[in-house]
């Protein structure tokens, strides 16, 4: 992946209403979602979720289908583990990175 393909997919997720839609459209997996099942979901007005939903496949992180007289919009999967990849590619210098765990509670402390 190159490095422009990175910059414009972290660029589409950079403003909240498109992290949403994404978001939304990973939850729902493969199978996707209508623009105005989107819209209905996160209360976003339609001509403004059009333009989230143009900038998110400019980036390659969504793709409509059409289905009919609808539009399903799904995430590209693929494109977002790329990008999982490329970012994580040289973590902890190429070694095996140890598994972050988080701070064990010591009981006695909150009693």
């Amino acid at each position: 992946m190159e490095e422009i393909d990175i910059i414009k997919a972290l660029a589409a997720l950079s403003h909240s209403s498109r992290l949403r839609v994404f978001r939304a459209l990973v939850v729902t997996g493969p199978t996707g979602l209508t623009p105005g099942q989107l819209c209905e979901r996160l209360d976003i007005p339609a001509a403004t979720m059009s333009f989230h939903l143009k900038e998110l496949s400019n980036a390659g992180l969504v793709q409509p289908i059409r289905e009919g007289r609808n539009l399903i919009y799904s995430a590209q999967f693929n494109h977002m583990n790329s990008v999982i990849s490329y970012l994580t590619e040289n973590c902890c210098e190429g070694k095996g990175c140890a598994p972050v765990t988080a701070p064990q509670c010591d009981k006695a402390q909150h009693e």
